[in-house]
């Protein structure tokens, strides 16, 4: 398996955030070809030390790093990525990786 994480910073305005991100964002990112699982963090991102300076994790599961990579070159996948900057006013970032169980 392989999976895309993205980190999203603290917004200037996080119900503006919030609603984008249910309205518009998500439903581009479930178009994403070859997306197997997509999950988003519910409620304060924390750190053992107590809250982060994060709003918000996305993680997209895919079969492969190369299938993940072929979605996001997709239209469907360049459409979301292109969005982010819509609607995250506090940043993103993002990271690819395959996967193993440990």
């Amino acid at each position: 398996m392989a999976q895309l994480v993205v980190t999203y910073r603290t917004p200037t305005d996080p119900a503006a955030f919030d609603a984008h991100y249910r309205d518009v964002h998500a439903p581009l990112a479930r178009q994403i070809p070859g997306l197997r699982r997509f999950e988003l963090s519910d409620g304060p991102v924390m750190t053992p030390e107590g809250p982060s300076d994060i709003h918000s994790i996305a993680i997209l599961t895919f079969d492969s790093l190369a299938d993940l990579t072929a979605a996001m070159g997709s239209p469907e996948g360049q459409a979301a990525a292109a969005d982010v900057g819509n609607f995250a006013t506090g940043g993103a970032s993002m990271q690819m990786y395959e996967t193993r169980e440990a």
